[in-house]
């Protein structure tokens, strides 16, 4: 990943400065960098991905105009062919084309990238910083105000806590300029509604997200691929298992007693010929990382809090046992094609609408788990699934075509890789929640737990002392207040519970997992 932060006022206190931007040192542990701009501080602590010559290091420079940025940007070469008659660069980041850009384009050069990126930069000419994020918020990127009233931006809440009483996310698909945040590009809006044949769907499909996963292999350090055995991530592995001269390094996670899915990375590893790890852990590893789960995410929401913990426990084997550096994941589907819930969407208005919702405030949920998990592992994540071009034809297919009105959820991604590219028994297979394809257990665990803290008596009571997002269960109380430990009065940080649409029929549930439906069927076997 990378961590970048930076305080815009001539008076930023730098040992304040530095107290907070060192609670991120593990996004980019190689080199870390501050420089007073002479109006405020930038901050950049480094995960060489791209470029790893010590010329990569940031600040970037253009005379004395600054720029941070947390980022990957995709064909970054081409792009840097039209600049270089005019500028040069002295090394292989992608990253250093930004300054050059801004030069040329100003603010519309963001609505150019093809990237997932969060940067700040420092424009000396006019003594201003401007900040933006990519349009599904893949990058992170958080905003407060100091004391004096000047604005902070950094990658996590954890750097603003001891500066800022009031801590936001910054809005995906935004710049922010002289006082204002300014939307660029919105990523879930559909301009016209796109009525091809299934068959000229199915294509685009499979070529957007082919071409999605291959523009993500590009690196100069070492790539590895999260393997649960579902559907998505089995599509990312076996399409780069077919763009690789040599076996890819895959990694699976479960629980000892009871993990669903790893019978089925290893049937798709084994059919895929990729050199395959599996993490196998216990009810006390999943309660001994708790505590640190719900610290380095920044929630207290139930699903995002039950998916990390095994993503988090199968990042820290890569960190500790490989040389991986890069990891691609299979998030970012369900909210294009579908969840479990979704199958009891009233009509097509109402399953596009939801879509639009969840891609939206998909960077406070499944955008942030793998955010987090992977980078406080000193690791990168990349998203095919995220792919801007992917994600702009895929909300524009007559959403009537994406509802299940086919007895198979996600229909078109499954038709549109048939072949030879996956078994047939994964391709079609049901949908299991990540959490609980870890393991039931480990729900279970978890709920159980949570019982052992608190009585029957006093649950309403201490749920009732929060009025933003209040708790419901002792479950969900449990993370509450572990979250208000490190990010005290901050929960709206986070809009609310992720949960099915509660508005429709069989979806009025008080567990975010898809096993309360009564659609779930085989999705847990």
């Amino acid at each position: 990943m990378c961590s970048i932060m930076g305080w815009c006022s001539s008076t930023a206190d730098r040992e304040l400065f530095q107290k907070g931007f060192d609670a991120t040192i593990s996004r980019g542990p190689d080199c870390s960098r501050i420089e007073d701009t002479g109006m405020g501080l930038l901050g950049f602590h480094r995960l060489a991905i791209m470029g790893l010559t010590p010329e990569g290091m940031q600040p970037f420079r253009l005379g004395t105009d600054m720029v941070v940025c947390n980022g990957e940007i995709y064909g970054f070469e081409k792009l840097r062919e039209t600049l270089c008659d005019k500028y040069s660069f002295r090394s292989d980041s992608d990253c250093e084309l930004l300054l050059p850009l801004y030069r040329e384009y100003g603010t519309d050069m963001f609505a150019m990238l093809d990237a997932e990126f969060a940067c700040i930069i420092y424009d000396s000419r006019t003594k201003e910083f401007i900040a933006a994020r990519d349009p599904i918020g893949i990058r992170p990127l958080y905003y407060g105000f100091a004391a004096d009233g000047s604005i902070v931006f950094a990658s996590e809440p954890k750097n603003l806590i001891p500066i800022c009483a009031e801590i936001r996310p910054f809005p995906p698909g935004h710049y922010y300029k002289g006082g204002e945040f300014i939307c660029y590009n919105d990523i879930a809006h559909v301009d016209a509604v796109c009525y091809d044949s299934l068959e000229e769907i199915c294509r685009n499909i499979r070529e957007k997200l082919t071409a999605g996963v291959e523009k993500r292999l590009v690196a100069d350090a070492k790539v590895g691929f999260l393997l649960s055995g579902g559907l998505d991530s089995s599509l990312v592995c076996a399409i780069a298992a077919r763009k690789s001269d040599k076996p890819i390094r895959t990694f699976a996670i479960g629980m000892r007693e009871d993990a669903i899915d790893l019978r089925y990375a290893r049937e798709v590893a084994d059919y895929i010929g990729s050199d395959h790890t599996e993490v196998i852990i216990t009810e006390q590893d999943v309660l001994n990382a708790l505590e640190e789960v719900i610290h380095l995410l920044g929630t207290y929401d139930i699903t995002t809090i039950r998916a990390s913990i095994g993503m988090y426990l199968v990042c820290k084997a890569i960190h500790e046992q490989t040389d991986i550096r890069v990891l691609l994941t299979g998030e970012i589907s369900d909210e294009l094609f579908g969840y479990k819930y979704t199958d009891f969407a009233p009509d097509a208005a109402a399953f596009q609408q939801e879509a639009e919702k969840r891609l939206r405030e998909l960077h406070m949920y499944d955008v942030l788990r793998a955010d987090r998990c992977i980078s406080v592992n000193s690791l990168e994540a990349r998203v095919p699934f995220g792919d801007l071009d992917f994600v702009k034809y895929v909300m524009a297919i007559d959403p009537e075509k994406k509802r299940n009105t086919y007895g198979k959820g996600k229909y078109l991604l499954r038709k549109a890789f048939e072949g030879d590219l996956l078994p047939e028994s994964i391709l079609w297979r049901e949908k299991a929640a990540f959490s609980d394809a870890v393991g039931h257990s480990m729900v279970d665990d978890l709920k159980a737990y949570a019982e052992t803290r608190y009585t029957d008596e006093e649950l309403p009571e201490r749920c009732a002392a929060y009025t933003h997002a209040a708790p419901f269960t002792k479950e969900s109380l449990l993370y509450r207040e572990i979250f208000e430990k490190y990010y005290p009065g901050q929960s709206e940080m986070v809009v609310d519970f992720w949960m099915p649409n509660k508005d429709w029929e069989g979806c009025n549930v008080n567990d975010p997992s898809a096993r309360v439906l009564s659609n779930y069927g085989a999705s847990g076997e």
